[in-house]
């Protein structure tokens, strides 16, 4: 549905940051489906853990806020938010978030958010991370709109 080109456009992360390759599904206002494939080349895995690596469990769930992030942007029409120059969708939050597997070089992740509610410029997610139609990781998260800087 949206690949890397359309990703780089909604948000503002770069390599080795951008934790997104590609969206599979979304539907605006309600959920999102987005793929991240993960290769053994990732800064991550030098140090985590060089004879068994694993992708550590805060880019997981980073992964996940950035699929949030790209759905709650294209969103803006459905939260009643005008697209402002300067303005992103910032990590805020994370509660009940669980662990339940590790994710290896060569597995693709596929990550699932949907809406949740939002109030004002404060937004809630429900995400969870798959690997072989298995749950990884869940967590709710929150993200705020906000002027860049501030």
């Amino acid at each position: 549905m949206y690949n890397w080109q359309d990703i780089l456009k909604a948000l503002p992360h770069r390599y080795p940051f951008l934790l997104v390759d590609k969206v599979l599904e979304m539907q605006a206002g309600k959920y999102i489906k987005a793929l991240k494939n993960v290769t053994i080349n990732e800064p991550a895995f030098e140090g985590h853990f060089p004879d068994r690596p694993v992708m550590p469990g805060v880019l997981v769930v980073e992964a996940l806020a950035q699929a949030s992030g790209f759905l709650a942007h294209h969103s803006e029409k459905e939260f009643g938010l005008i697209q402002q120059q300067g303005y992103l969708y910032m990590f805020a939050g994370i509660d009940n978030v669980r662990f339940k597997r590790s994710v290896i070089p060569g597995d693709q992740l596929i990550l699932e958010s949907n809406y949740v509610k939002h109030k004002s410029n404060i937004f809630k997610f429900a995400a969870i991370a798959k690997v072989n139609n298995i749950v990884v990781c869940q967590a709710d998260l929150t993200c705020a709109y906000t002027k860049y800087g501030d």
